[in-house]
């Protein structure tokens, strides 16, 4: 067999394991109501099988899964782009490329010409955060304890880059929807020279979810943009840029919508694209010029090429069916979890203030080194894969982020742990 027939045929091949279950999906022929275990069974043999070790991972914050017939697709792509080199990427890969930025704006309700594929969301948000030309000496941005350390480190270059004040509030705990408006609102009434807000949208470290479109709303009226940080919340809800009123946003694929590691994408809305420089002096593209606010050099082809896989796949569940999944899934922990004596649930129960992850830290002790012992003891003697995230103003805690493969039964383990704690 000829070399192209063999890579169409790994493609085709690739492809078809998924073809009835995404059918079926998008028929409704699958129950995915978030309760029933038979259709997210169904749905979890679409993702690897669960490795032979007995260990229970509820870590899947770090990176997803790709689907089965996304990772063989990726390979099968890797393959295509190492036999035929420049040849095909030069030719034949822009396609699958423009087809990637028009998928991702379909799906978040955008313009292909707002969106722009990086190779992560640290990427999209950096390029943001640095190349946001709107402010002056003697100005001020605001960040908060629960936004990533990348993007922390990114506002508060901005001293040295814009010569701005870098202000930096902590979030309440407990939080409610309205106090987290009011939060930033008395930021915004304390410091009146803030004219940038860095907003992130579902927290890595307790998965806390702000109510981002009343906040962006709020800031406008003062006159303050939001950079909003949607690393975890695309996948574990939908995302309408248009609707929550996004100017400026960064996304990762390669987290809840099963895409290969490596794949990202920044959000610019049309008339503000401006208002980002080009990356270190590219020339602007009057046709495409969002193209010139980020550059990444050569990504991985093989990798934005499985992209598109992935989203159609994903598209077929649906990402508020699977929010709603992982909400279930969380709330059989969370809920019994609030009546231990020795442990915090950080996250609150509002459904618009979380998705799947939540965190809890131990009530005697707040120290990282407290909970490093307890994840080391929860996998050593309950056979529990979670992680320790540090960063928030009140103390340390442990993040459980369930995954497609999870299972009811899963949590009933985390929570029979907690309770012998």
């Amino acid at each position: 067999m000829k070399r192209r027939q063999f890579l169409a045929s790994a493609l085709l091949g690739a492809a078809s394991g998924a073809l009835p279950l995404s059918q079926s999906l998008a028929e409704g022929a699958i129950d995915t109501s978030p309760h029933y275990e038979a259709g997210w069974s169904q749905i979890a043999s679409a993702f690897p099988a669960r490795p032979q070790t007995g260990v229970v991972n509820l870590e899947f914050g770090a990176f997803g899964q790709m689907p089965v017939h996304v990772a063989a697709a990726f390979d099968a792509y890797s393959a295509k782009v190492n036999a035929e080199g420049a040849y095909f990427t030069r030719r034949d890969f822009a396609p699958y490329f423009q087809g990637l930025r028009k998928r991702i704006a379909a799906m978040i309700n955008a313009d292909p010409g707002e969106i722009m594929l990086t190779r992560n969301a640290t990427e999209s948000l950096l390029s943001l955060i640095g190349g946001y030309n709107r402010l002056k000496s003697g100005d001020a941005v605001l960040i908060s304890d629960h936004d990533y350390d990348s993007m922390q480190a990114g506002m508060r270059w901005l001293k040295t880059r814009r010569g701005v004040e870098v202000i930096s509030i902590n979030l309440p705990n407990p939080a409610t929807y309205q106090n987290l408006i009011d939060t930033y609102e008395q930021a915004l009434k304390e410091h009146p020279s803030i004219r940038l807000v860095l907003l992130t949208h579902i927290g890595h470290r307790s998965g806390l979810r702000l109510p981002v479109s009343d906040i962006i709303a709020m800031a406008r009226d003062r006159g303050v943009d939001a950079i909003v940080d949607s690393a975890h919340a695309w996948g574990q809800g939908a995302i309408d840029v248009k609707a929550d009123g996004f100017v400026f946003a960064g996304f990762n694929l390669h987290k809840w919508l099963g895409a290969p590691i490596g794949v990202g994408a920044v959000y610019i809305r049309a008339d503000r694209i401006t208002d980002i420089d080009t990356y270190m002096g590219q020339e602007d593209s009057a046709k495409d010029p969002i193209y010139a606010r980020i550059h990444t050099g050569t990504a991985n082809f093989a990798a934005q090429m499985a992209a598109n896989d992935a989203l159609d796949f994903h598209k077929s569940i649906g990402s508020d069916v699977c929010g709603a999944r992982f909400t279930y899934l969380r709330d059989l922990w969370v809920k019994p979890a609030r009546e231990f004596k020795s442990i915090e649930v950080l996250t609150p129960d509002d459904t618009r203030l979380h998705a799947g992850i939540t965190s809890f830290r131990l009530i005697g002790d707040k120290s990282p080194e407290a909970h490093a012992n307890l994840v080391k003891r929860l996998l050593e003697t309950y056979n529990i894969f979670t992680v320790m995230r540090t960063g928030l103003s009140d103390g340390a805690c442990i993040r459980v982020t369930p995954g497609y493969t999870t299972t009811s039964e899963d949590m009933a383990r985390l929570l029979a742990a907690l309770k012998a704690i």
